[in-house]
């Protein structure tokens, strides 16, 4: 099959959207199909392009590491506000109708199409795509739009304390006003894919059909061999790997640690990553004196390092109802390694931990109940030991291999109508 995909991130970049499309894109090619994909110049988390040769400069044509035709599109230098991000990605959306029509024409027309959010404009340029070139469309949603317009008042409440939200009934108009055209996207697809069977079951009760779930799987190599945690450790190590952006609500982890610390559990917090709220965060981390350390993004060869520092890992989503529906791919992550799990989550995501056994969960925001939980923990250190169970979970529901396969099975039914 010849695939085109459209994507607003995509590698050099580092992410779970990256991560995910780059072991795609990795056996797809490997089982022998032609694959070229339209991103945008990396620019993500900063906002500002990577430094790089012109390979990756917007118009650029180049093969990826896999064998993959990667076309560079134009984007918009970004800040933290959600309006320059979508801007940005309007612009490369933008660009990316203009060379798909341009370049996949005639003879090097695509079999299928598949166009995956966020960005939600990469999800319209998919459509006016696949309808110019008379091809399938399969739209991938891996976050619940257009549902989470629906809190769009509250995206501006920075857990750490950013900029105040727009008003409720102005955002909520605005949510309504966007929701329509997303759903109308989202059927105009000849599939939808999603990463959950909660938001599949959603997806169904509005009459979409196909919806497939296809799943977000651990980024690191099984299995996953960690030495155990020092049982003697005078503090509990907590560690947060991954985006600190608006939908984790890291604050209410900032303010948890605080709360141990006064309380005389010796709790070490430490956030690894990058994303929209990192200023704020970083702000009440000296406000509240707290015993939190934010470190920049590291090379995924650093990861299981830091692994192998943690008693626990923290794996944070708010409280908002779209979430629950959601699974962050950090989980599957977590889980593989066989390190406890701290969730701050709720639904589907909860569930899976409460089920695997991969550790322990308390509400999304509630700063006391995660204080007392890590109380516990640096008690009674017993309640840190994780069996198989977990990474066996991951084996047999996150296997990269067996995701791509469900995916080229998709795309094939789809690709012959």
């Amino acid at each position: 099959m010849r695939i085109l995909l459209i994507t607003h991130n995509y590698a050099p970049e580092v992410g779970a959207p990256q991560h995910r499309w780059n072991a795609l894109v990795q056996r797809f090619v490997a089982a022998g199909h032609d694959v070229a994909v339209l991103a945008p110049s990396p620019h993500f988390p900063s906002g500002r392009a990577h430094p790089g040769d012109d390979s990756l400069r917007p118009g650029a044509v180049a093969r990826g590491l896999h064998g993959e035709s990667i076309h560079r599109l134009r984007f918009l230098e970004y800040d933290s506000s959600v309006g320059s991000r979508g801007l940005d990605q309007l612009v490369s959306a933008a660009d990316a109708v203009r060379v798909g029509l341009a370049r996949f024409s005639g003879r090097h027309r695509p079999d299928v199409v598949v166009a995956t959010a966020p960005g939600l404009p990469s999800l319209a340029a998919g459509l006016v795509i696949g309808t110019g070139l008379r091809v399938p469309l399969v739209m991938e949603v891996r976050d619940a739009w257009p549902d989470l317009l629906n809190v769009r008042h509250e995206w501006g409440e920075a857990s750490a304390g950013g900029p105040q939200p727009p008003p409720r009934h102005l955002a909520t108009a605005l949510g309504t006003l966007l929701s329509l055209p997303i759903t109308v996207m989202q059927r105009g697809a000849d599939a939808v894919v999603t990463t959950t069977v909660a938001f599949a079951d959603v997806l169904h009760g509005r009459g979409m059909h196909p919806v497939r779930v296809i799943r977000n799987a651990t980024h690191l190599p099984l299995p996953v061999t960690l030495p155990s945690p020092n049982p003697a450790s005078p503090e509990l190590r907590v560690l947060y790997l991954g985006t600190v952006g608006r939908s984790q609500g890291l604050g209410s982890a900032v303010w948890a640690a605080h709360l141990a610390r006064r309380a005389g559990v010796p709790v070490r917090l430490r956030i690894i990553g990058d994303g929209a709220e990192a200023p704020a965060l970083a702000a009440l981390i000296r406000r509240l004196d707290a015993p939190v350390t934010m470190l920049p993004p590291v090379p995924h060869a650093e990861v299981l390092e830091h692994y192998a520092w943690a008693d626990t890992v923290l794996v944070s989503l708010r409280g908002w109802e779209p979430l629950q529906w959601t699974v962050p791919s950090k989980l599957y992550e977590v889980l593989s390694t066989g390190r406890h799990l701290t969730g701050m989550i709720a639904g589907e995501a909860a569930r899976i931990v409460e089920n695997t056994g991969g550790g322990h969960v308390v509400p999304p925001g509630d700063s006391v109940a995660l204080a007392a939980l890590w109380a516990r923990l640096h008690d009674d250190r017993q309640l840190l030991e994780v069996g198989p169970g977990p990474g066996e979970w991951v084996a047999v529901h996150a296997d990269n291999d067996m995701l791509a396969d469900q995916y080229l099975e998709l795309l094939a039914e789809v690709s012959r109508g």
